[in-house]
């Protein structure tokens, strides 16, 4: 079992920053994979960001690269996603979500939401024009 808690979402104006957090715990957090996805009303929750177990290996949604950095703390069980240029249509709930499988097959992380095993609950973000 993996325990997932979000924070660090709030309201910002179009052009500022955000720095999410997701502090886990349970399993042995070096040991899997971790993921950042997004959900706006009415549309479905989709892939922003993964990294690998350790670290060294990182993917990005094409509407947030260059814009968004994700990056994992293992002694401090958290990963974080740096948001920066923030547009309004970044304005959703950002879950993150642990991929316990990729290691087992070998890869350093998946991009389907459905190969992620545990959800934190989301927070929200709200960007302004």
């Amino acid at each position: 079992q993996v325990q997932l808690v979000e924070s660090g979402g709030g309201l910002v104006q179009a052009g500022g920053s955000l720095r999410l957090s997701c502090a886990a715990s349970g399993r042995t957090f070096s040991s899997y994979a971790m993921g950042w996805f997004r959900q706006a009303p009415g549309k479905e929750r989709e892939f922003v960001a993964a990294i690998s177990w350790s670290g060294g290996s990182t993917y990005y949604a094409d509407s947030v690269k260059g814009r968004f950095t994700i990056s994992r703390d293992n002694a401090k069980n958290t990963v974080y996603l740096q948001m920066n240029s923030l547009k309004p249509e970044d304005t959703a709930v950002y879950y993150c979500a642990a991929d316990l499988n990729a290691v087992v097959a070998g890869i350093p992380f998946d991009l389907t939401r459905t190969s992620y095993d545990y959800w934190g609950q989301g927070t929200q973000v709200t960007v302004s024009s």
